[in-house]
């Protein structure tokens, strides 16, 4: 069993985690995608934008989905091998990727695009996006929600109660509004995870780098050979995800690309 668990650890610790594109995964682990279906909503709005912005777009993948880009389509991305990526793929659609860190203030003009997008940024800086865009422009997410794949988490770092609440929507809400937006739809769903093998865990856990922040093989050796032989023994470990899908609208103006 020694040899099974080492290696898959050494196979999944050493495939490339750069992008967005979870296809390794085929197979190995499963997730219940959201009922909303986000790209096809957000393709939608795209389609109708005449300046848009998606934030963190990691390797621009999604944002590649959409079947039309507006006139005017910029992404930003912190990482710099997601930088690369997304420009290699985004420029095609004559898109531009801008290299940002992902903190305040936002590289654009006041009012610069009547749409903002963004699907599971790792930090939202409503006032930002509330600069950016122009009246009566929209802001169309979604997000990373409370408690994601806690059962992950907390297998690793034990209980964590004060860490459960964030992303809540009614506090993202709250601070939407409290950035001058009109929050016009919101929704949350948890979605069932499984991770067949051990391999899957630690693909998830060095790509997703805030589930178990510092996650590295050595540092969680024993506690992951613990988790291999409870998968063997019975079965894939089952986790639950959280997705919000946040609509907010800037007053003023005669209506976004909502």
């Amino acid at each position: 069993m020694s040899s099974t668990f080492d290696a898959l650890v050494a196979e999944a610790a050493s495939v490339s985690v750069d992008g967005w594109d979870f296809s390794w995964l085929a197979g190995r682990a499963t997730e219940e995608r959201p009922s909303w279906g986000y790209q096809r909503l957000m393709g939608e709005r795209l389609s109708r934008a005449s300046a848009a912005l998606d934030v963190q777009t990691g390797g621009g993948e999604v944002l590649a989905g959409a079947d039309r880009l507006p006139p005017v389509m910029v992404a930003t991305e912190s990482w710099p091998p997601n930088v690369a990526r997304a420009t290699a793929l985004l420029h095609p659609r004559g898109a531009v990727v801008v290299a940002d860190p992902d903190e305040p203030p936002l590289p654009f003009a006041d009012a610069a695009f009547d749409l903002v997008t963004s699907r599971h940024p790792a930090t939202v800086w409503w006032p930002e996006i509330a600069r950016v865009l122009r009246p009566g422009g929209t802001y169309f997410a979604q997000h990373v929600g409370p408690a994601s794949v806690f059962e992950l988490v907390e297998y690793f770092l034990g209980p964590q109660p004060a860490a459960r609440r964030k992303r809540h929507p009614d506090d993202e809400t709250a601070a939407a509004r409290a950035a001058g937006l009109d929050v016009v739809d919101v929704r949350m769903e948890r979605l069932r995870m499984e991770f067949s093998d051990i391999g899957a865990v630690v693909y998830f856990l060095r790509k997703v780098i805030w589930t178990v922040p510092g996650f590295t093989v050595g540092e969680y050796r024993d506690r992951l050979r613990e988790l291999h032989d409870r998968i063997e023994e019975e079965g894939p470990f089952v986790a639950h995800s959280s997705r919000v899908l946040i609509e907010a609208r800037k007053p003023g103006g005669t209506g976004g690309a909502g």
